[in-house]
């Protein structure tokens, strides 16, 4: 299969190069092809012929999208509808990346693709919206929410925690809590999706559900690092977004493609470190 992957910088698309390996792959960064630039898509896919397109590419500053409203929009749902527009009419599939934050947090237990959806943010919102305009304009869509990424290599939450091991004055959430998810194992998980050809909406992470806090400490325990950060209340961190207090993800979905528990992720990620 030709699969077009836009958003080629990102982490998961990274991945994917790996866990696709059996697929001719052509992965396009923002400089090569500008999902928010509808000419743009028509040339690229004119010029490529892709047999499915993945869109990896997202705006992802939470905080900054409450003010950076129109770029969130632009990346996050107008993209999408270009990609969703474009693929309708060639007759081919496309995977659209989602996350945990088109929820409010505000049910007592993980949630499942049925769930209603209610972003807190910006951020969350934008991203709803391009999920809308992939449903509504190609019926062949797979849907993927994911949440808590992390890996090696690029940004996350886990690297910014381990750049600031061994502080007394730690402080991490105790009462904000999901899905944490090592990115190869979603980037395999999507490599199996893709062949099933059951469209659809998906939740892919990591199983299990953990706080903030929890999921530091298991990651400082591996690496044996003291001392272990304090638990506190999210409150006591004032941002310009607000997060879902819980937001652990769950799948109800036939074929069931399920990632390995959180911790499996948090210890391969650790065992990348010295």
């Amino acid at each position: 299969m030709k699969i077009l992957i836009a958003g080629a910088g990102g982490q998961l698309a990274r991945c994917l190069l790996v866990s696709l390996a059996a697929h001719e792959v052509i992965a396009l960064d923002h400089a090569a092809l500008d999902i928010t630039r509808l000419r743009d898509v028509r040339n690229a896919f004119n010029l490529y012929r892709p047999n499915l397109v993945i869109n990896g590419s997202a705006y992802n500053q939470v905080d900054q999208a409450e003010t950076q409203v129109a770029q969130a929009y632009a990346v996050n749902a107008l993209g999408p509808r270009n990609l969703a527009l474009i693929t309708a009419t060639l007759g081919i599939p496309i995977l659209h990346v989602s996350t945990d934050y088109v929820f409010d947090g505000e049910i007592a237990r993980p949630y499942h693709e049925f769930d209603r959806t209610n972003p807190l943010s910006t951020y969350g919102a934008s991203k709803l919206a391009g999920e809308e305009a992939v449903r509504t304009l190609n019926h062949r869509h797979y849907i993927v929410r994911t949440a808590w990424l992390f890996w090696e290599q690029g940004h996350s939450f886990l690297a910014d925690m381990r750049a600031r091991a061994g502080s007394a004055q730690l402080r991490v959430a105790e009462d904000q809590f999901g899905s944490p998810t090592y990115v190869p194992h979603l980037a395999d998980a999507v490599a199996q999706l893709i062949t099933s050809e059951a469209y659809g909406i998906y939740h892919m992470a990591g199983q299990g559900g953990a706080s903030r806090w929890e999921l530091v400490c298991e990651f400082f325990r591996l690496l044996h690092v003291t001392p272990l950060p304090s638990p506190v209340s999210r409150k006591t961190f004032v941002t310009p977004a607000e997060r879902p207090p819980f937001s652990v993800l769950t799948t109800l979905q036939d074929p069931r493609i399920e990632l390995p528990p959180w911790q499996e992720g948090v210890a391969e990620f650790s065992r990348r470190f010295p």
